[in-house]
């Protein structure tokens, strides 16, 4: 079959476009019928239907009007009476349509401008879901690509088949870039927009430093061994932990490589960036020590409920323990997801000498004796009242100087303290309007009621409403900085997330919100699992 030069220009352009353009031939072809379908209804009437073929590999094209087959005809234009339709197709049927062949047209200037558009804007939206669904499965990757122009700050960047932005807080500071320049990042998301797609590229990202190492370290790249977490300090410090799953390998030495060559290679991607590469533990304790890295570290106090830890170095090493302007803490915090207070051995020494006092004070008031008594007291590990009224008395009486007569007035007056204690509470509380039915959830006690009281809690119906984080606090980390937001009974009352759960859970069920049944069911799945 003979195609005419018209027709092989077509597909030509087509063929052109499709690989300029990285998209498929056929929408290209599709473009080109939807603009000639156009530029066909400024000619017949914008309200004619009309339909343009194109035929893929031979460049023939086809141009119909469609008709609706209908039983009376309301518009000429568009529908044809049946009895008319079936002079030209004995089977036409109500709804059909018939197709009528139209002369092929020459197109005017206009009419070209008008098709040429919807081709441009077709072939535009092709690319852009082109480019959409090619980066949207890459975040998390490494791009290289070129810098195509800088805007206000922001580096645009061609990567090839498509372009990204590094928006200028995502860019290492004092970094600055040019037309041309070869530029490397990490792709953290991918979004649809009016103006098309759009890829963020950031180099100061956590996972930028990650990905580069797994580019430089073949172990990495294997498996074997692997980043548990990254904390930066963008162009200026940063940490990484590792671990290796082979014990004959050293992470740490194959992160360095001989003679740093591998980790410098890293640090000359993020402009001169000191990486301190810290091997992770298991043990918190024992992590965090080693995150504080270069510092020496005498002693770790951890609070795991309040996900705190008091670390207490020499005095020497404390400035080398926090960093300039905080930064060894602050990157280790974000490594470990501790918050990490540090404290010398002389403030150490002076607090723990603050709370014997304290406590002793305590015991001379509560117990009504004298300072040497407390002082043996709080020396002797007792922190509370109750601790000293309900333990066992053999304990106090063991106690040199004592005897079994002095325990036991001892946990008399310690107890007489605490029913004291109790019966204004217990008077506070009623005052407050608080219910006894509150007494009736397991875990709460009269001091605790009268908190709730304060915080406008009468029955057990407004304490069933109380989610745990309003009881034990929660926190919010944001740019490396953790906020806290404390609970109701944490302060005072020292109640854990798990107590809170059960109590929260306990009052529910009292209310009547939820059923023994319904908790069954909930923690069913969980034990099946547990089974299996």
């Amino acid at each position: 079959m003979v195609v005419s030069a018209n027709r092989l220009e077509l597909l030509q352009i087509a063929d052109a476009v499709a690989r300029e353009k990285s998209i498929d031939k056929s929408i290209v072809i599709a473009a080109m019928a939807d603009a000639i379908q156009k530029a066909a209804r400024s000619r017949y009437g914008q309200e004619t239907n009309i339909r343009a073929d194109i035929n893929a590999n031979t460049g023939e094209m086809k141009l119909q009007r469609l008709m609706e087959v209908v039983e009376k005809v309301d518009d000429y234009a568009t529908q044809i009476a049946i009895s008319s339709a079936r002079e030209r197709n004995p089977d036409a049927q109500l709804g059909d349509f018939i197709a009528e062949q139209l002369p092929p047209m020459d197109f005017g200037r206009i009419a070209a401008q008008s098709a040429k558009q919807v081709i441009v804007q077709k072939v535009r939206e092709a690319e852009r879901d082109r480019q959409y669904d090619e980066y949207k499965d890459r975040i998390g990757e490494i791009v290289n690509g070129t810098v195509k122009r800088v805007e206000y700050g922001n580096v645009i960047v061609d990567l090839g088949r498509g372009e990204a932005i590094i928006r200028r807080d995502e860019l290492i500071p004092r970094e600055n870039y040019k037309y041309g320049d070869r530029v490397r990042a990490y792709v953290y998301d991918v979004r649809r927009e009016q103006r098309g797609p759009q890829i963020f590229l950031s180099r100061t990202h956590p996972q930028f430093m990650a990905k580069l190492f797994t580019m430089e370290v073949p172990e990495i790249y294997d498996g074997i061994i692997e980043i548990k977490s990254v904390a930066r300090d963008p162009g200026s410090r940063a940490k990484i932990a590792v671990i290796s799953r082979d014990s004959s390998i050293d992470p740490v030495g194959a992160c360095v490589g001989m003679r740093g060559s591998r980790v410098q290679a890293v640090v000359g991607e993020l402009q001169g960036e000191k990486i301190d590469i810290i091997p992770w533990s298991p043990s918190a304790a024992s992590f965090i020590v080693n995150a504080l890295q270069p510092a020496e570290v005498a002693k770790v106090v951890l609070d795991e409920d309040a996900e705190r830890i008091e670390v207490v170095v020499p005095d020497d090493q404390l400035s080398l323990a926090i960093g300039r302007r905080g930064q060894n803490v602050r990157l280790a915090s974000q490594l470990t997801g501790w918050d990490i207070d540090i404290l010398t051995e002389q403030e150490e020494s002076e607090r723990r000498q603050k709370e014997f006092v304290e406590r002793s004070a305590l015991f001379m008031e509560a117990l009504d004796v004298d300072e040497m008594v407390g002082q043996v007291l709080a020396s002797e590990g007792f922190t509370s009242v109750e601790e000293v009224a309900y333990v066992d008395s053999g304990e106090i009486a063991s106690i040199d100087g004592f005897d079994e007569d002095t325990a036991s007035e001892i946990q008399t007056r310690a107890r007489e303290y605490l029913e004291k204690i109790e019966a204004e509470h217990d008077d506070k509380r009623k005052a407050l309007g608080v219910a006894d039915e509150l007494r009736e959830i397991p875990g709460i006690t009269t001091a605790m009621m009268v908190t709730l009281g304060e915080d406008g809690v009468k029955t057990i119906e407004d304490f069933a409403g109380y989610a745990a984080d309003d009881l034990t606090g929660w926190k919010e980390r944001k740019d490396g900085e953790t906020k806290v937001y404390p609970g109701v009974l944490a302060a005072n009352h020292g109640v854990s997330r798990a107590d809170a759960e059960q109590m929260v859970l306990a009052a529910r069920l009292k209310a009547g919100w939820i059923t023994e049944d319904e908790i069954a069911a909930q923690e069913a799945p969980a034990d099946e699992t547990v089974g299996a």
